[in-house]
């Protein structure tokens, strides 16, 4: 997959765990800004400001307009693969942008609960590398292929760190 680096307001949009959610939450379903505070426990003009910060930098777009419970119009958004085609292992990401991958991740997890997380852990000698190469090979395979009728939705979180 080819990949370019992050402008300045597309890594500054991904350095918050919370719109890194938002993200995740709509990738394969449109979601109004009232149900994506709900999910996410956080008043709706916060994640409205979230919101319009992922749309401007082309992380979210705006799906057509639908009418709500009680008749009023309501916006739903979803999520353009944007994210997943940025490189980033270039610049300008920051150490912001990792915390914020962290935080996002360790969110999620005690949303759904350890019991409901597959972990693994390993130390290895190998080349680094080498490694990230194969698996972001196998997660852009992952990313690409359709979703298997029968699959399950997943989220996959994958962290290198030294092993010493």
């Amino acid at each position: 997959m080819q990949r370019r680096p992050a402008t300045d307001a597309e890594a500054a949009a991904l350095a918050s765990a919370v719109r890194l959610r938002i993200i995740r939450l709509t990738f394969d379903r449109a979601m109004t800004n009232k149900e994506i505070a709900e999910r996410l426990g956080k008043d709706p003009a916060t994640t409205l400001h979230h919101v319009r910060k992922l749309v401007a930098t082309g992380f979210l777009e705006a799906q057509p307009a639908r009418s709500g419970n009680r008749g009023a119009r309501e916006i739903p958004y979803r999520s353009t693969g944007l994210s997943w085609r940025l490189d980033r292992d270039g610049a300008p990401y920051s150490e912001e942008t990792g915390e914020a991958v962290l935080e996002a991740y360790l969110g999620e997890v005690a949303e759904v609960g350890p019991a409901a997380t597959d972990q693994f852990r390993l130390v290895a000698q190998v080349d680094r590398e080498e490694l990230k190469r194969r698996l972001q090979a196998l997660l852009d395979e992952l990313a690409t292929e359709p979703a298997h009728p029968a699959g399950e939705r997943v989220a996959i979180y994958l962290a290198l760190y030294p092993g010493d």
